[in-house]
């Protein structure tokens, strides 16, 4: 249980409840001008825009919504045609991210050359509107994002590249999105269980295709890395964007939670009922690193 409130006594102060486990209610209290951090703004690529970010957990999160998202999206990518230009890199941010960023320095770093960075996650909304000064609007899950991008593709002739998962998986996700958006193109796609080598093949190959936008489900931090490593090498490709479990769920392996636990940030809890013994571990050594490093690092 989590309650915020002001110290009437010295207003320049933001306090909060908190109680973790069977140990008693504790109150903590900042200085405002405490909770914020110094940080650089992400480098923009070649024709993408420069949007407001608001820091959280230490992270500068783009605030945009859903459809300016796929919108910009469409716009990057079709601009991006025919020159030989660093594709456009948006990446995403939810409590994994923000507790693994605030222990790994270079894992932060990779992060931070991303040109966007979506909040994956509702607590992350809820919170910034307590916390920042420029709250975020709504949560950009990649898993709704793909299809609001995917029917403005098929209006725009736009082409996917997927990288990622196991090749069934892989192949199912494919499948299932050429069923729902008949006229959506598809580059090529990839599993993502790469030796060096058969990194390099495919590599070549996606920079031959140059799909307009190349969705990438390897996971973190293992997607952020591969971007790291071959950003340069896909030149003319339009948009990078890392998608993490998205391929499992547009397979059918994965499920979403209902729009309910979506809308109150407890999709987390949703998943980890589906999956206690992957998912049960991360979230209780991850979210409480999040918590802690949203309330102190955000402006």
């Amino acid at each position: 249980m989590l309650q915020f409130f002001n110290d009437e006594t010295n207003p320049g102060l933001t306090c909060f409840s908190y109680k973790v486990h069977s140990a008693p209610m504790s109150i903590a209290c900042l200085e405002r001008s405490a909770m914020s951090v110094q940080i650089d703004e992400p480098s923009e690529a070649e024709g993408g825009p420069a949007w407001a970010t608001t820091v959280l957990g230490g992270l500068p999160i783009t605030v945009i919504g859903m459809q300016e998202s796929a919108d910009e999206f469409v716009r990057i990518a079709l601009k991006a045609r025919g020159r030989d230009q660093l594709p456009y890199y948006s990446t995403s941010a939810n409590g994994q991210v923000i507790a693994l960023a605030s222990r790994d320095p270079e894992f932060r770093e990779l992060l931070l050359t991303a040109d966007q960075i979506h909040a994956d996650g509702m607590p992350m909304v809820l919170l910034s509107r307590m916390l920042t000064r420029n709250a975020l609007s709504e949560r950009v899950a990649t898993t709704d994002l793909v299809h609001v991008v995917a029917e403005a593709a098929e209006k725009q002739g736009l082409s996917f590249y997927f990288l990622g998962a196991a090749a069934e998986i892989n192949k199912r996700a494919v499948a299932n999105m050429r069923e729902k958006y008949p006229k959506l193109k598809f580059a090529g796609a990839s599993h993502g269980y790469l030796s060096g080598q058969q990194e390099a093949d495919v590599v070549d190959e996606i920079a031959r295709l140059k799909p307009d936008i190349l969705w990438i489900g390897m996971g973190v931090p293992h997607e952020q890395q591969f971007v790291a490593r071959n950003r340069e090498k896909l030149r003319g490709v339009g948009v990078i964007k890392t998608a993490g479990g998205l391929f499992d769920f547009l397979a059918g392996k994965n499920s979403r939670a209902p729009k309910w636990m979506q809308k109150v940030g407890l999709e987390w809890a949703y998943r980890t009922i589906l999956e206690p013994r992957r998912l049960a571990v991360r979230y209780l050594t991850t979210n409480p690193v999040a918590l802690r490093q949203i309330l102190l690092n955000s402006n």
